[in-house]
């Protein structure tokens, strides 16, 4: 698989950044960030309030196909739902705890971009 070209890594780092800050700026806690699993990379792992809470960003300039909330299609939340399961399995003090998947759909300006969070965007019984 090709790697991303610097300026698209950047650009997902920054927006990253600003969702990240947004989350805990709503009085979320980091557990993880950009954490490897199988099925996948983990963008955010947050708690709140005793909440595993598993963040996908996703950044689009702009809203022509759906914008970042569509892209997240069933095969990425059945791969979002096994690296979960793997991080869960790896870290099972969070065993126990409520789970959800909220997405944040991120567009316009990387650097200032405009923040869509879609709490409980989709359940793990959905796939």
């Amino acid at each position: 698989m090709p790697r991303p070209e610097p300026d698209r890594r950047g650009r997902g780092a920054a927006v990253e950044a600003a969702a990240l800050a947004f989350l805990q700026g709503h009085g979320l806690r980091l557990l993880a960030r950009n954490a490897q699993a199988r099925g996948g990379e983990l963008d955010l792992v947050m708690d709140e309030a005793g909440t595993v809470v598993f963040v996908e960003v996703r950044y689009r300039a702009g809203t022509a196909f759906g914008g970042g909330l569509a892209s997240v299609d069933a095969g990425k939340r059945r791969r979002l739902i096994l690296a979960a399961q793997s991080f869960l399995a790896r870290h099972p003090q969070h065993a126990d705890a409520p789970c959800r998947f909220d997405v944040i759909a991120a567009s316009g300006d990387p650097a200032a971009p405009v923040l869509d969070w879609q709490r409980d965007a989709f359940r793990a019984d959905e796939g």
